[in-house]
């Protein structure tokens, strides 16, 4: 009886740690987040490289190429790429040149239906060419073809085409599907690219260390019984 009694203890703490693996683990799969943003990139040859500047400070040349593309990603090394037909003759062959002004040909990617915000369905892709005055940036080339646009207080890019409706850069689960309550963004002038999740309840390291607390607690009951006896 008395292996029994001592035991009991041992058990109860190797199924708390059992516990707690589990939501270590579970917390672990919770930080593997991604913002859902508009991401800007201009064509260099056959391939599309993320620009190094944003569409209000880059000035695109007459016959480039430029993209953006909506989806989740979690930085610009995993971004999605704008689809379709990319080449500046094509999409400005019924543009013609003029004087003082630039072409330039966009790539718009409205993403899929995984990447879209609940209750929205993205448009299809469209590629317009944009003719403006020959100082005009990337961002007044979009406003020429693709209105509305939708910018935060922080000059992000939250919409191209009315698309989304809401939110701007909002950080949600890996699954792509649900997001950070914190940073639901609306026409709000709180969006971040860069928001942090603090959900307004128990985050799940607060729950994983709370079961730290409980293991290490019935581990020194344990061991003071053990002298006890």
């Amino acid at each position: 009886m008395t292996r029994c009694r001592r035991r009991g203890p041992a058990v109860t703490v190797l199924g708390l740690l059992g516990v707690l693996c589990a939501l270590l683990a579970g917390a672990g799969q919770a930080q593997a987040t991604g913002y859902r943003y508009w991401s800007f990139w201009d064509r260099d040859g056959s391939a599309w490289v993320y620009a190094s500047q944003g569409p209000s400070t880059a000035r695109p040349s007459d016959g480039d190429v430029q993209g953006f593309r909506f989806s989740v990603s979690e930085d610009s090394q995993d971004s999605a790429k704008p689809r379709g037909a990319a080449s500046f003759d094509s999409i400005c062959a019924a543009t013609p040149a003029r004087d003082g002004e630039k072409r330039v040909a966009l790539v718009i990617d409205f993403g899929t239906a995984q990447d879209a915000p609940s209750g929205e369905t993205p448009p299809k892709p469209r590629t317009a060419c944009a003719r403006v005055a020959d100082d005009a940036t990337s961002a007044e080339a979009l406003a020429a073809v693709a209105k509305p646009l939708r910018y935060n207080n922080q000059a992000l890019l939250c919409s191209i085409a009315g698309y989304p409706k809401t939110g701007c850069g909002e950080q949600v689960s890996s699954s792509k599907d649900t997001e950070s309550k914190s940073t639901e963004s609306k026409d709000t002038g709180k969006d971040s690219a860069a928001a942090s999740d603090d959900g307004g309840g128990p985050s799940v390291g607060l729950i994983a260390g709370g079961a730290v607390v409980v293991v290490l607690g019935a581990a020194a009951v344990w061991q003071a019984r053990r002298r006890r006896g």
